[in-house]
């Protein structure tokens, strides 16, 4: 579609996303990491029909820049949000490093330890990336309301302002219930 253009417009082209973009308020499509593309840390499946019920934090993580969003995980830790209630999904990319993926794992395997409450996955080709628009080579922060829709989705370094914004809209759906 972008082929023949040149200029600031090709530029443009290139930057787009190759799958579909989430959008606030829509269900998420299905994604399942098994196998070659990725899944839970012992290797068994994952299915993002899972992320219902509840409300999940998704963190959609490259391992090269898991420190641009700490900020955030330090305020929504500071919530204190009830575990039942507001569940937190870290999924890395393992397709964005040049880290090899036997470190990325045993990193992994600590973390899950010290963090038993948070859901440690692995997207081994860019799923994610390819299949719902989130940002790559990046840390993207996905909020997924009760029925699997997306409430808040952000790539990058978020502001002041959208992490409270994050934490408002999930004050506002715990209060609904």
């Amino acid at each position: 579609m972008c082929l023949g253009l040149a200029g600031p417009v090709l530029g443009m082209c290139l930057s787009m996303p190759t799958g579909a973009e989430v959008t606030v308020g829509d269900p998420l499509p299905l994604i399942q990491l098994e196998g070659d593309s990725g899944g839970h840390l012992d290797g068994t499946s994952w299915n993002s029909n899972s992320l219902s019920n509840k409300l999940h934090i998704l963190m959609y993580v490259d391992p090269d820049e898991v420190k641009v969003n700490a900020h955030v995980e330090d305020a929504l830790a500071e919530q204190g949000f009830d575990r039942e209630k507001v569940r937190s999904v870290a999924v890395i990319n393992m397709a964005a490093t040049w880290k090899p993926n036997f470190v990325i794992d045993m990193i992994l395997k600590q973390k899950q330890e010290k963090y038993p409450h948070t859901l440690y996955l692995r997207d081994l080709r860019g799923e994610m990336v390819s299949r719902w628009g989130l940002a790559d080579n990046s840390y993207h922060v996905l909020l997924v309301g009760h029925e699997g829709e997306a409430l808040f989705s952000v790539g990058g370094a978020l502001s002041k302002e959208q992490v409270a914004e994050l934490i408002s809209i999930i004050n506002q759906r715990l209060s609904a219930l």
